[in-house]
């Protein structure tokens, strides 16, 4: 069955996913320190629903769990949401792309780059903010923005970017990143902890403004992968079978490095390098519904949304009162399917 002949399934098991991430939601503000039940969480998340808190009141629940739930858990889970469906999709993308199923959203080098801008701060500039902004998270994205313009034009011949000179460059520049953040980290022995922690991942700062800007930049950002996500399918025949069928490869590929490169450094800015969910949602989405990229998108959306969820809600309960941080939970589940898919690689090339 085709994708148009299938349409209205995808679209009432996509809304079936929305109502299951809401759920998820909940129940993942329900875990904490402070004992807050099911049922309180449910009411005081719908009581911030438009038209839905018509229906709903919060009469009888303490005020420190409002605002524990509200200010507390609830940016921290909404910032998972958003950073896993960004990773999970910009995976997509780039397997499409590189046609590599082992591509993932750092790639190109974005991490290394964050990382180093991140480094830089906490050694030199301590705890300076920007128009309220941690200054680590905002030179992590400068980092991560220069190393990516760095890679591609290192990358580029004339016009064209060749996909295997694009990966090269990006190895390149990420271990000679990683070699000055590793000398940085032995001269300033003092911040080692605080740099591993941050190269870690964590949603420990979590607040309202990084709901608020990872929205405005991240949501728009998969829209528009997903509108040229029958170009991805045509690239998966390859890059001349796509000029053929009237593909601007060379711009194709500009405007999702662009976009893609922009959205994982909003998301490495603010929650620090979290590997492998790029990895592990886009497989797993195609294992269930197939390979057309007009489901995988927005199913990846979703379902690294979820994913990231339960991962660090499991960060933040598994050893309390303290923290692991999300980068080693996804790295748990993510190691053993990448030794799956090189597997099953292998198995295919013999």
């Amino acid at each position: 069955m085709t994708f148009i002949e299938n349409k209205s399934y995808y679209k009432k098991v996509f809304a079936i996913g929305l109502i299951l991430l809401i759920i998820v939601i909940i129940a993942a503000a329900n875990f904490g320190v402070a004992d807050i039940s099911f049922k309180q969480t449910a009411l005081i998340v719908l009581s911030k629903i438009p038209i839905v808190n018509n229906f709903v009141s919060t009469e009888g629940i303490k005020s420190t769990s409002i605002i524990i739930l509200l200010n507390l858990r609830l940016p921290r889970i909404l910032v998972a949401c958003l950073v896993g469906s960004a990773l999970s999709v910009v995976g997509t993308s780039f397997q499409g792309i590189f046609k590599n199923p082992m591509a993932d959203p750092f790639v190109l080098g974005v991490s290394s780059g964050a990382a180093l801008g991140a480094t830089i701060t906490m050694v030199f500039l301590k705890e300076i903010h920007f128009f309220g902004m941690s200054m680590v998270a905002l030179t992590a994205f400068i980092g991560a923005i220069i190393t990516t313009f760095l890679v591609y034009n290192i990358a580029r011949v004339g016009t064209k970017v060749p996909v295997a000179t694009l990966l090269l460059a990006g190895i390149a520049i990420n271990y000679l990143l990683s070699s000055i953040i590793s000398l940085m980290m032995t001269f300033n022995s003092d911040n080692i902890e605080k740099i591993v922690m941050w190269t870690m991942g964590s949603f420990s700062t979590a607040g309202w403004n990084e709901v608020i800007l990872l929205f405005i930049i991240i949501v728009p950002s998969i829209i528009f992968i997903f509108a040229f996500s029958r170009d991805l399918n045509i690239m998966l025949l390859g890059e001349d079978s796509a000029r053929s069928l009237g593909i601007d490869v060379n711009g194709f590929k500009k405007h999702i490095f662009v976009i893609s490169t922009l959205m994982v450094a909003a998301v490495v800015s603010v929650s620090g390098i979290i590997g492998f969910v790029g990895l592990i949602v886009p497989h797993a989405i195609r294992m269930i519904f197939g390979s057309d990229n007009r489901v995988v998108i927005p199913f990846s959306a979703l379902g690294g949304a979820m994913f990231l969820i339960i991962c660090d809600t499991l960060a933040r309960v598994v050893v309390p009162p303290s923290e692991i941080p999300v980068g080693i939970i996804t790295s748990i589940f993510g190691v053993p399917f990448f030794i799956y898919l090189l597997y099953r690689t292998k198995k295919k090339a013999i």
